[in-house]
C-alpha cells in the first residue's frame, strides 16, 4: 500500500491544508483531495493558514500551497516557516507562474506545476508524504 493510500485509509488521518488565493482553483483542489478520501482544510492566504496551524498543527500532515499569493508572505515563505515550526508537516508547493529552484524549496518540499490533474496532485502528496 502506498504512503498516500495508508494516509487516506487511516481512521484518524491528518488533514491536508490547501492554501490558494484563487477561490475556484482552491475549490477544485479541495474537491480532488476529498474525492480521494482525504480530509481537507483550506485557507485563502498564508496568514490565514498560519492562524489555522497555531495550536492545531498536529491536525495537519501536508501543506499544499500556491506560491504567488497576496498578503504578508508568499507560499515559499509560508512553506519555510511551516518547515521550521512544524517539521512533521510535508510540503507541496504549486505555481503556474514560477518554477522554484530546488534550493528555494524547504527540505523535502515537492513542487507541482499548474495546471495539474488529480493524479498529479495525489502523486505529489505521495512523494511528499
Amino acid at each position: 500500500m502506498s504512503s498516500l493510500s495508508q494516509f487516506a485509509a487511516s481512521p484518524d488521518a491528518s488533514h491536508v491544508l490547501v492554501v490558494e488565493d484563487e477561490s475556484f482553483v482552491r475549490m477544485v483542489a479541495v474537491d480532488m483531495l476529498e474525492d480521494a478520501g482525504l480530509p481537507v482544510a483550506e485557507a485563502p492566504d498564508a496568514d490565514t493558514a498560519l492562524r489555522l496551524l497555531e495550536g492545531k498543527a498536529q491536525a495537519f500532515c501536508v501543506l499544499f500551497t500556491d506560491i504567488d499569493m497576496p498578503g504578508s508572505m508568499d507560499g515559499l515563505t509560508l512553506a519555510a516557516r511551516v518547515r521550521a515550526r512544524w517539521p512533521h508537516i510535508r510540503l507541496v508547493v504549486t505555481s503556474g507562474r514560477v518554477r522554484p529552484a530546488g534550493r528555494d524549496l524547504p527540505d523535502a518540499g515537492c513542487f507541482l506545476q499548474k495546471p495539474y490533474c488529480r493524479s498529479d496532485l495525489l502523486g505529489a502528496l505521495a512523494r511528499a508524504a
